[in-house]
C-alpha cells in the first residue's frame, strides 16, 4: 500500500470528457487517492492544459463532440507526451485495437468501475516509471540484431543506416518482447501478456495488426525476414541479438 501512495504522490492527471458529471467524479475519486487532477471538455481545453502543466497521464474520452479523442490521439507525441488512457462507450475489439494501434498505452469501456480506472491508471504508470528510471544509466547498452540496434532506454529503434524508424508504443512494446527472446517461439497471448502486462484483455487481432505493422518497418530489399509465423503457434524472432 505505501509503495502505491508514493507512485500517486505528486502525479497530476488531466481528464478529457464532455460530459461534465463524468469529469467532477472521475476526478474527485482520483483526488481522494492522491493524485493532482485537472479536467478538461474537450480538445482546445485540454491543449490550454498542456501548454500550462506537465501531466503524467490523460484518460481521454473517444466519443466527443467536434475534434474526438482518436483525432486527438494522434496529434499528440507519443514519444515525449504523457500517457494516454482512452475512455469509451464503445467496447468493440476493433474500436480498443485502433485506440492501441495508435499509440494509447490502456482502453477502458464505459461506465468504468472507478477502482477499475485506478488500477489501469497505476498501471500504466509503474510501466512509466519503470522506463523513465532507465534514464539515470550512463553507459547505454544496445539490443542488435543484423545491423538494427534497439535502444531499450530511449526507446529508439535505429536500421542498419542509422536511421531512427519511428515505432508506436505497442509495436516497440511487442519488438522488445520478441529480440529479448530470439529463436523461441512466442505465442499471441505470451506476446501480449510480455507487452500489454499480465492485466491486459487478449485479442489475437491485435497481436496481428501490431506484427503486419512491424514487419513492414523491419523490411529491407534483399534481406530475410526478422519475424517468421509459426503456422497454428506463434512468431519467432530469427535474428541473432546481442547485447552491447
Amino acid at each position: 500500500m505505501q509503495a502505491a501512495l508514493a507512485l500517486d504522490l505528486e502525479t497530476r492527471l488531466l481528464i478529457v470528457d464532455d460530459d461534465p458529471g463524468i469529469r467532477e467524479l472521475t476526478a474527485k475519486f482520483l483526488g481522494q487517492h492522491g493524485y493532482v487532477v485537472d479536467t478538461a471538455s474537450g480538445a482546445v481545453e485540454m491543449r490550454a492544459a498542456l501548454a500550462k502543466d506537465d501531466y503524467a497521464l490523460i484518460v481521454l474520452d473517444v466519443m466527443m463532440p467536434g475534434e474526438d479523442g482518436l483525432t486527438i490521439l494522434r496529434s499528440l507525441d507519443r514519444a515525449t507526451g504523457p500517457s494516454v488512457i482512452l475512455h469509451s462507450v464503445i467496447s468493440e475489439d476493433v474500436d480498443r485495437i485502433v485506440g492501441l494501434e495508435m499509440g494509447a498505452d490502456d482502453y477502458v469501456a464505459k461506465p468504468a468501475n472507478p477502482r477499475e480506472l485506478l488500477a489501469r491508471i497505476r498501471s500504466v504508470l509503474r510501466r512509466s516509471q519503470n522506463d523513465r528510471g532507465g534514464d539515470r544509466i550512463t553507459e547505454r547498452n544496445f539490443l542488435r540484431f543484423a545491423g538494427w540496434r534497439l535502444d531499450s532506454v530511449a526507446r529508439q529503434l535505429y536500421d542498419p543506416d542509422d536511421v531512427i524508424i519511428n515505432l508506436s508504443d505497442g509495436e516497440f512494446r511487442l519488438l522488445l518482447a520478441l529480440v529479448e527472446r530470439p529463436r523461441r517461439v512466442l505465442t499471441r497471448d505470451m506476446l501480449l501478456d510480455l507487452s500489454r502486462g499480465p492485466t491486459a484483455e487478449h485479442f489475437d487481432r491485435a497481436i496481428d495488426v501490431q506484427m503486419s505493422r512491424l514487419r513492414k518497418k523491419l523490411a529491407r530489399p534483399g534481406s530475410e525476414d526478422l519475424i517468421r509465423t509459426i503456422r497454428n503457434e506463434g512468431y519467432m524472432f530469427v535474428a541473432e541479438v546481442a547485447q552491447k
